[in-house]
């Protein structure tokens, strides 16, 4: 479990739902007191400003129909921090965000990875059988060869 306090918000990550919490007044002036929480399966971009010397910097989770905030250059984090997916973060608390979106990222990644195909058992003696009829239909094998090889799987 990752959690990490910005300002106005803490973020808490358990490798499958990304919950945002806000409490105080900060909450209540900027986006409302509450909570939100995000299955990672949700959540399709993670959009993030480092903190600079005089700015705060934020991280900003994108869900499908979201309305993330537009905002004119020089004024994004005053907007993430009206935003509902955005928590706002200090120079000082930056690298625990940072290590809160290498975890998301990495369970995005997972999440979308494509799944590796269900192995089947081995194939039975009729399936075996079919095959090789098959191929001495198609002249690929003689009926000798065919004979042969019926011969070696019904002895095993």
């Amino acid at each position: 479990m990752i959690e990490v306090k910005g300002h106005g918000g803490q973020v808490q990550f358990d490798g499958q739902y990304v919950t945002i919490a806000r409490k105080g007044f900060l909450a209540r002036a900027t986006v409302g007191k509450g909570e939100k929480r995000l299955h990672i399966s949700q959540i399709t971009a993670v959009q993030w400003k480092p903190a600079g010397a005089l700015v705060n910097g934020f991280i900003q989770f994108t869900v499908p129909g979201g309305n993330e905030r537009r905002s004119a250059f020089g004024s994004q984090t005053s907007s993430a921090a009206h935003d509902e997916n955005s928590v706002v973060f200090t120079k000082q608390q930056q690298s625990e965000f940072e290590k809160l979106r290498a975890a998301i990222d990495q369970a995005i990644v997972a999440q979308h990875a494509p799944q590796a195909p269900v192995a089947t058992g081995p194939a039975s003696l009729a399936d075996e059988l079919a095959k090789l009829a098959a191929l001495r239909d198609q002249g690929v094998l003689s009926t000798t060869e065919f004979e042969q090889q019926k011969a070696r799987l019904l002895a095993q």
